[in-house]
């Protein structure tokens, strides 16, 4: 090493091995040689594996789920699944909705409408023995310390492992898909010609990622020795990539919703209305969360490129489901809704599937009531537990909107219908309103709004009073199937988003030569004579930095002692561009980088793992070369909880 390498060199730190005055929180003592930036060119990607024959894209959504695939082949013809069996009037059943339902011994027994057409039958002395879920994904973006051993409570308040639930929810559809494969093609269909792709919300954090993923591995989608094998997709990324495919006669302009649009005709697409550097919006507005990405499009090839990293909230359909429960509780007591959600699990389930196609019939111009079904054992168990009738409640709550028909039912004026979306409607105004000041979200020629959400007129009508006619705003007749044909379509060519923006600011803890004036007196630390600054952020990539697909972090370490077998770092983040100290406020530990050296010693007199992170693609990758010998060595990265 150089005298100047030598100087700039830093040291990860182990406060134990270490005893000093100075307290650190770093890590083991492994020295990072040489810290670089590089891109790759596309030449030079990482190799992708074997070859497919199939794209299947599953859309594993919090209201409902579904999949579609492709021959790659025949890249142009996405076939999506087969209709389901059952179904509910007023909405199309091309999804199923996200339900599962487990035997009292928790032995999986069926997903969607089975599953909730089976537990809506079962006696309610029975039902309550077996373990039905509903609207479970969202736990995965708000427990904040996702783990394995994370559990999920069903309708009858037993708890279980949500690894378990989203691995049957897999195996589910991989059954179904190799199915109708199989029929498709005349002979049994093999899992290993099949790549998958599981869309996930782009809000997620990293810890969610990665528990889809190994739910797949224990599901048997695919193996853990064959990673690329699945894909995984950010919604309203996939979405991005459908949408601007679509044919005119495939959406609706909501500017002028007549025969040409814009003095476009009907065959036309958006693409061909695109011309390079338009930039658009992608509002997925789901029933858990609601998703935004700005994307900008790069001709010829109608590359994408990602302006502004991903933004939203849990600002779902969910939201209004929620609202209406409030409304309840406000009429006849919260503790009769809890106590009425345990005793009668599955006509809770009933009122709020009535509830549901009440919700589809809201409209900013309705003038008649929308009446709700509600189940006689609601009524039967009301009487039982207050003493008095459903009717008597309504009289004497001060809800003056909410009426008893004599047909046993609910009559909700429309404007209190319309009350139950304003709160979830007014976050995602406020949220695009914030969006569209950004200096990097100006000139926005189209917005999409997409995701099941998305059908609904009141807030079709919120975001155009928003955006007073500054872009377009254009919606896909197949709403609801945007994302899940966009994610078969991101998986035949994963390569076609090229930018994207961080998230988050990553990094590492080291040491630095201590300079007097620049690094607080309490961070030094004096080794064999030499004065250290501990705790340093050693930024691999800040938030909102753009980052090429392949583009590289790399950074070398060397193990504290030769005999070491494991390299164990600690990897932070922060949602603020620049962080100086791994013990600054906003700064936490969220994953492990794990380099397993053993086998891999040799005479050199100092070792040097050359570690790459790439931080372009939807999840974050490690891969690590020992220099001296070139030899490969195993490189994870962890972010689920420990």
């Amino acid at each position: 090493m150089t005298e100047k390498d030598t100087a700039t060199e830093k040291i990860l730190t182990d406060a134990m091995a270490n005893p000093s005055p100075a307290k650190s929180t770093g890590e083991p003592g492994i020295t990072p040689l040489s810290p670089s930036h590089t891109q790759q060119n596309d030449t030079d990607q990482v190799p992708s594996g074997p070859s497919f024959v199939v794209v299947v894209a599953i859309d594993f959504g919090t209201t409902s789920s579904g999949y579609a695939y492709a021959f790659t082949k025949e890249p142009e013809c996405i076939h999506t699944m087969r209709r389901w069996e059952g179904g509910d009037p007023g909405v199309s059943n091309q999804k199923t909705p996200t339900t599962i339902l487990l035997t009292p011994d928790r032995k999986f027994h069926s997903f969607g409408y089975a599953a909730r057409d089976f537990y809506h039958d079962l006696d309610p002395s029975e039902s309550k023995q077996w373990l039905y879920l509903e609207k479970f994904k969202m736990k995965l973006h708000t427990t904040a310390n996702l783990s394995i051993d994370t559990d999920l409570h069903a309708a009858n308040g037993r708890r279980v492992k949500a690894l378990d639930i989203f691995a049957y929810a897999l195996a589910f559809f991989k059954e179904q898909a190799l199915k109708e494969l199989s029929d498709q093609t005349g002979s049994e269909f093999d899992n290993n010609d099949v790549r998958w792709v599981i869309t996930v919300p782009a809000i997620w954090k990293m810890p969610a990622k990665q528990f889809m993923r190994e739910a797949a591995y224990k599901s048997g989608l695919v193996s853990r020795e064959i990673p690329e094998q699945l894909i995984i997709a950010l919604e309203p990324e996939a979405a991005s990539i459908y949408c601007r495919k679509l044919r005119l006669h495939q959406m609706v302009d909501l500017a002028s919703q007549n025969g040409t649009q814009n003095g476009c005709s009907p065959t036309d697409n958006v693409g061909s209305g695109m011309t390079q550097g338009d930039r658009y919006v992608v509002v997925d507005c789901g029933g858990g969360t609601v998703d935004l990405t700005v994307h900008q499009i790069r001709l010829p090839e109608g590359h994408l490129k990602e302006l502004y990293k991903a933004s939203g909230g849990p600002y779902g359909s969910l939201g209004i489901d929620y609202e209406f429960e409030k409304l309840l509780c406000k009429i006849f007591g919260q503790d009769f809704i809890d106590q009425f959600k345990i005793k009668r699990p599955a006509a809770w389930v009933d009122l709020m599937i009535a509830f549901e196609s009440r919700k589809r019939a809201a409209a900013p111009d309705r003038t008649n009531p929308l009446n709700i079904n509600l189940p006689f054992s609601f009524i039967d168990y009301y009487k039982k537990f207050r003493g008095h009738s459903v009717e008597h409640a309504l009289r004497k709550s001060n809800v003056d909107f909410v009426k008893w028909s004599s047909q046993g039912m609910l009559r909700m004026s429309p404007e209190a219908m319309n009350s139950l979306f304003k709160p979830t409607i007014d976050h995602i105004i406020q949220h695009l309103t914030d969006l569209f000041e950004k200096p990097e979200v100006s000139d926005i020629k189209f917005l999409f709004l997409v995701g099941g959400f998305a059908e609904s007129s009141l807030l079709q009508l919120a975001v155009q009073n928003m955006l007073q006619g500054r872009s377009r705003i254009i919606i896909p007749h197949d709403v609801g199937l945007t994302i899940l044909k966009g994610a078969v379509l991101f998986g035949l060519d994963p390569s076609i988003i090229k930018v994207r923006r961080s998230p988050l600011t990553y990094g590492v803890g080291v040491l630095n030569r201590f300079v007097e004036g620049k690094h607080p007196a309490e961070k030094l630390l004096v080794k064999d004579g030499t004065r250290w600054c501990t705790d340093v952020f050693d930024t691999f990539i800040a938030a909102d930095q753009s980052v090429a697909l392949g583009e590289l972090v790399k950074r070398s370490y060397t193990p504290a002692k030769p005999s070491q077998q494991v390299i164990v770092i600690h990897v932070y983040c922060s949602e603020k561009e620049k962080a100086s100290f791994i013990s600054e406020p906003g700064v936490r530990k969220c994953g492990t980088l794990r380099l397993d050296v053993s086998g891999t010693e040799s005479a050199a007199p100092r070792r040097e793992i050359q570690t790459l992170m790439q931080f372009g693609d939807t999840e974050i990758r490690a891969m690590a070369v020992d220099v001296s010998t070139g030899r490969t060595v195993k490189a994870s990265i962890d972010f689920l909880s420990q």
